[in-house]
């Protein structure tokens, strides 16, 4: 081998070492790099706001009541959560909003303000103080079929 191509291929070695430095990441910063993007992910996630036009709002479902276990804890709207209120978590609705809540089984309803989001269990539609459950009738049973109007 010739010093021509000695040289040649100590070049080429140079090149990717170079081009190596350049473009690659090494382990540390890789990691680095994927945990800011995984938090930039979840940032954006918990900073969506969904919340629904409210008029004319009218949906049916299932509603649940709040355990006593979340009595005089913070609220998503920032209150403290007071079960003898008349007060709902709905997921979209936004805070402040007057919604009249009727049991479809009995036809009892009442009026409720949205100050907290949830249910955070599935197929529900909106969680209730449990004065509100227990002036819907519900308590005994825990859920009930439900008519959500908002109110002007």
């Amino acid at each position: 081998m010739g010093f021509g191509t000695q040289y040649k291929v100590d070049c080429q070695i140079g090149i990717r070492e170079q081009a190596r430095s350049h473009f690659c990441f090494g382990k540390t910063s890789m990691k680095r790099l994927l945990g800011i993007c995984a938090l930039f992910s979840l940032l954006a996630g918990c900073a969506s706001t969904d919340t629904v036009d409210p008029h004319g709002y009218d949906k049916t479902g299932v509603a649940s009541y709040y355990g006593a276990r979340h009595q005089g804890k913070r609220t998503a709207s920032g209150e403290r959560f007071d079960k003898n209120s008349m007060t709902a978590a709905h997921r979209q609705l936004p805070f402040g909003t007057r919604v009249k809540v009727t049991n479809l089984k009995n036809d009892r309803s009442c009026i409720v303000r949205i100050n907290d989001r949830g249910p955070h269990t599935r197929g529900r539609l909106i969680d209730l103080s449990h004065e509100a459950a227990e002036r819907l009738g519900m308590l005994k049973s825990g859920t009930a079929r439900v008519r959500v109007q908002a109110l002007d």
